[in-house]
């Protein structure tokens, strides 16, 4: 099958096409740099499928005009769809297929790292060190031994890093409004508002749906301990970022630790060093000390980057030939 990947990076380019060298070759892979927009759908005219990443646009307007262009198939090499308008998708007879998981270890695994550097402040020592200062003022840390972590969302990724804090001999509370009996075994679920009171480190790991868009909005953080780490390596949209501000300004947030941001979109994923960055949110961000931001990498282990290459092409090759399973998500699962 002909396939345009739009956003594509040297890395996409190499796992998706060792991927299609174990399909045998089957499908026809065309590399595009660009995002796709409303600007680029032209780039997919005769394309019956098209491989989207998670900050291309999949609106109405995309999805309408790849429609006219002969795109049938939407593959999405990530598990979030948050992007695509369903609707629409179902309306045109738009098949979109996801990435269910593909390795849930490397997020947990981020998490905890954003945890500990924060706590340790590793990424200010490492610039003291480099520039021969070696005092150790103003980097005290806490022991997480001992300390109440609370887990909103309690699917692989949030098990997993509840299991890692399990090692580190600190109580684990969750929320999930489907509790499940695996993650049972190492969280004692809460209430939100308790969470929110108890914990002192909070780490968000549930999806993006018009009920958690500004999950931690100025309420949840008056309703947090002073003090309290906060870490999101699940979607930007979670968290309002202005009511996250004002709770650093205040000292509620003693620490942020952020992989994803609301207004990603044009920042994540690109070489903006020579440029002016025009969020004044997200500059606002930067310049608070107990603040750390990456640019959403915690998926990006080479076991993960495997596995999205080949789902990605197992998706498109089931949906060919009807045989095997397509991760198909749709407006009906959704509600």
């Amino acid at each position: 099958m002909r396939i345009a990947v739009f956003s594509t990076k040297t890395y996409d380019q190499h796992f998706l096409q060792q991927a299609n060298h174990e399909h045998g070759h089957a499908h026809e892979l065309t590399f595009l740099e660009p995002r796709l927009v409303e600007e680029t759908t032209p780039l997919a005219a005769g394309f019956p499928a098209v491989c989207a990443f998670v900050n291309d646009r999949l609106n109405s307007t995309v999805l309408r005009a790849l429609h006219e262009h002969g795109t049938e198939l939407i593959a999405l090499r990530s598990a979030g769809f948050n992007h695509v308008d369903l609707e629409t998708a179902d309306e045109l007879g738009l098949t979109v297929a996801r990435v269910p998981a593909y390795s849930p270890n490397a997020v947990a695994e981020h998490t905890l790292a954003l945890v500990l550097s924060l706590n340790r402040k590793i990424h200010r020592a490492y610039n003291r060190v480099r520039d021969g200062n070696f005092s150790i003022e103003g980097l005290l840390g806490f022991d997480l031994h001992g300390k109440t972590v609370g887990i909103i969302g309690t699917g692989r990724i949030g098990v997993i890093f509840a299991e890692m804090l399990q090692a580190f001999g600190c109580e684990v509370l969750a929320f999930d409004p489907y509790p499940s009996a695996e993650a049972e075994r190492v969280v004692d679920y809460v209430s939100l508002r308790e969470l929110f009171g108890r914990s002192d480190v909070i780490s968000l790991h549930c999806p993006l749906t018009p009920e958690t868009h500004h999950l931690i909005d100025a309420e949840a953080v008056s309703s947090m301990k002073d003090g309290v780490m906060l870490i999101n390596t699940s979607r930007g949209q979670l968290v309002d970022t202005i009511a996250v501000i004002e709770g650093l300004k205040s000292g509620r947030i003693g620490y942020l630790g952020l992989d994803v941001y609301e207004e990603e979109e044009n920042l994540f994923f690109e070489d903006l060093s020579e440029r002016v960055i025009q969020d004044d949110a997200f500059t606002r961000l930067l310049t608070f000390p107990n603040v750390l931001i990456t640019g959403h990498q915690a998926f990006f282990t080479r076991e993960a980057i495997t596995n999205i290459a080949e789902t990605t092409l197992a998706n498109v090759s089931a949906y060919e030939t009807g045989e095997g399973t397509v991760h198909r998500v749709t407006s009906e699962k959704l509600a």
